[in-house]
């Protein structure tokens, strides 16, 4: 759903329970509104260990439609590693709310500087047919893992050394993979995204 122009409306107010139930993501099984707030979530989520994210509160937050989360940081400090959804026992995915209350900031337009440093992501999607690890965040990595920019640019040559073939995909299946990617309109979003 695109909220760009409702900004002014009363439109612009929306259900979130009912967004991410109706999210595509959204498995019919989805267990949002059974949520009883045990913790379960919170408890063995590796981003609420290491940052001030907690699943517990997103759902809180979402079940009474408190619309500050689509604004709140701690959002964008969720890995998608679906543990959250792994120990549920009503089988709700904090992690799968959360992509969709980040896309609703996305389109909101009030994520750009969180969505900026995964543009160069797409575009080694684009070039070479598989992610990779934004262009922007090598020198962190290098900062943090002794020897990673070495490997970085030796990756090649370690794979030949393991007998394994390259990273980089055959030039035809690139293509294939554009292909598909145009039709999904991937080029105009990273178009758009560039231009913001």
């Amino acid at each position: 759903m695109n909220y760009e122009n409702d900004k002014n409306d009363d439109k612009y107010s929306i259900n979130l329970s009912k967004e991410i139930l109706n999210s595509i993501e959204a498995p019919k099984d989805l267990g949002l509104l059974k949520c009883i707030q045990c913790g379960m979530c919170t408890s063995l989520c590796p981003a609420a260990a290491h940052t001030d994210y907690n699943p517990r509160d997103l759902i809180a937050k979402i079940l009474n439609n408190d619309e500050s989360i689509i604004e709140d940081d701690k959002i964008w400090n969720c890995f998608y590693c679906y543990t959250c959804q792994s120990v549920c026992p009503v089988k709700n995915s904090a992690c799968l709310a959360n992509q969709v209350i980040r896309q609703i900031a996305i389109d909101r337009g009030i994520a750009k500087e969180k969505v900026k440093p995964f543009v160069t992501y797409g575009e080694t999607f684009l070039d070479i047919g598989i992610g990779g690890m934004p262009k922007s965040f090598f020198m962190d990595l290098n900062k943090d893992i002794d020897g990673w920019l070495d490997l970085k640019t030796d990756l090649d040559k370690i794979r030949e050394e393991l007998s394994l073939g390259p990273v980089k995909m055959p030039k035809k299946s690139i293509e294939e993979v554009n292909l598909l990617l145009k039709k999904a309109k991937f080029h105009k979003r990273m178009e758009k995204m560039k231009s913001e």
